[in-house]
């Protein structure tokens, strides 16, 4: 079987490699699919900020070979979202990375970055035992 040049440069071209081995290459990230699957590590309470404005932060544990704890806030009327989740939680969170420009009192422009999570959606993980009876090769 022979495989032609320009098939296997395409493939290179396309190949991302984790960026802890060699080299990868940059991929264009499409901001309206961003998305991390983990466990729950931490449910905040939901903070009011202002009369306009309150939080719940909530922190997830990636599922990479580095695993990573990755914070996000659901705001407003979204902060409820949460209740039904809990710690352990096998979830996968939809967001939308912000960004913003604070200037201090003293004049110190400084950038903050958010992770809005607009979704949560638990992952079932298969239970071994649980629910309807294994079929097996028993005669009982």
């Amino acid at each position: 079987m022979s495989i032609a040049q320009d098939q296997i440069d395409d493939y290179l071209d396309n190949l991302i490699i984790d960026p802890v081995r060699v080299a990868y290459k940059q991929k264009q990230i499409n901001m309206s699919e961003l998305k991390l699957s983990g466990n729950i590590k931490v449910i905040n309470e939901t903070q009011v900020i202002s009369e306009k404005f309150s939080k719940r932060e909530f922190v997830v544990t990636d599922n990479s070979m580095y695993p990573q704890d990755i914070s996000f806030q659901f705001t407003q009327d979204k902060c409820g979202i949460l209740d039904g989740y809990k710690a352990g939680q096998n979830v996968e969170v939809s967001f939308n990375l912000r960004g913003r420009e604070w200037t201090s009192p003293t004049g110190e422009v400084k950038y903050f970055n958010t992770l809005e999570a607009w979704r949560i959606e638990g992952v079932d993980a298969p239970v071994v035992g649980a629910g309807a009876e294994q079929e097996t090769d028993l005669p009982f």
